[in-house]
């Protein structure tokens, strides 16, 4: 019982030693963390400098991402409503319209087929245009029958549209078709572009961040110089002394997410309002949407990788170089 007894202790000896060292390993990391943040609280001019630097390098592509967003939503919504217009024949009768209007509401990708014969549509051109008297002189009307043809929720969209109006105006008995999705997909065009060229923008500016984040944790580097090579004289590892410098490109690039944050919510309280009058004049439901809260935690992770990118480029380049007995600058 007594073997039994040394051998539970001797089990129990390498879990209790391997959990007292990930105790001291986490607690050296918050304590590295603390003192990072700290140091960056006692230079606070120079910090908010930094963050306001990276806060307007990631808030600029941010916000173009957002627009993009709003106007892709907004071409959705104008495709979804798009409707294909069907002149007839002058030579079609009345009964002869409704049995074709029949005929294509049957089709399996037409979601409802509305008929206007010509006596209302003059009716209504009548009542709107003002010219009352003028086509009082008219010895026939000269309006066709028009079908109003709406598509499939699915089918709602450039290509779908244009399909169904080729096959409608092979249809015997239809004139015209008018279906004006050019200037939409002219926009879309103009967003596919747009996207790419925040996507690149987004790039240069992620490459200017990780630059200044890089730099900032160069000069650091070089202010702790003498710290770095007593640490490493007294057996100090490599990732012990690079790892202050980590914890502060993740404080500086938070402290930047924080910030372009901050910058988008002004800019769309600032914008709303223009935005919304203009949107009121064009009698259009286009709003400039911000950031959700997925979008906002994405913002600060991503901030905040950047920042430790940075300055593991830095502590890469430069603290490799610290070196007891090696002369500054050689």
């Amino acid at each position: 019982m007594a073997t039994d007894t040394r051998r539970s202790r001797g089990a129990d000896h390498p879990r209790s030693a391997a959990r007292d060292a990930a105790e001291s390993y986490l607690s050296h990391h918050r304590k590295v963390a603390r003192d990072s943040a700290r140091r960056l609280w006692r230079t606070p001019l120079a910090s908010l400098m930094t963050w306001m630097v990276m806060g307007v390098a990631l808030a600029l592509p941010v916000g173009l991402l957002l627009l993009l967003d709003s106007l892709q939503g907004l071409s959705a919504g104008w495709e979804s409503s798009a409707r294909i217009t069907a002149y007839l024949e002058q030579s079609l009768s009345v009964e002869q319209a409704r049995q074709l209007r029949l005929e294509i509401g049957a089709r399996g990708d037409t979601a409802d087929v509305d008929l206007i014969d010509r006596d209302s549509a003059l009716a209504e051109f009548r009542a709107s245009s003002g010219l009352a008297d003028a086509l009082d002189y008219l010895d026939e009307n000269p309006l066709p029958h028009t079908l109003l043809v709406t598509p499939l929720e699915t089918n709602r969209n450039a290509s779908g549209v244009e399909r169904l109006a080729r096959e409608l105006e092979a249809l015997p008995g239809i004139a015209r078709i008018q279906v004006d999705l050019g200037w939409l997909q002219r926009l879309n065009g103009m967003t596919e572009l747009l996207g790419r060229a925040i996507w690149v923008l987004s790039l240069l500016l992620g490459g200017a961040v990780v630059l200044v984040i890089g730099n900032t944790i160069r000069l650091a580097i070089e202010n702790r110089r003498d710290e770095i090579l007593v640490a490493k004289l007294v057996g100090g590892t490599d990732s012990f002394v690079r790892r202050p410098f980590l914890y502060t490109g993740v404080w500086f690039g938070l402290g930047g997410g924080v910030v372009a944050w901050l910058l988008l919510q002004v800019s769309l309280w600032w914008l709303s309002g223009p935005i919304e009058r203009l949107a009121g004049l064009y009698h259009s439901d286009f709003v400039l949407s911000g950031l959700s809260v997925d979008g906002a935690l994405a913002l600060l992770v991503g901030a905040a990788v950047l920042g430790w990118l940075g300055a593991w480029v830095a502590v890469k380049r430069h603290l490799d170089a610290i070196e007891p007995g090696v002369p500054a600058g050689s």
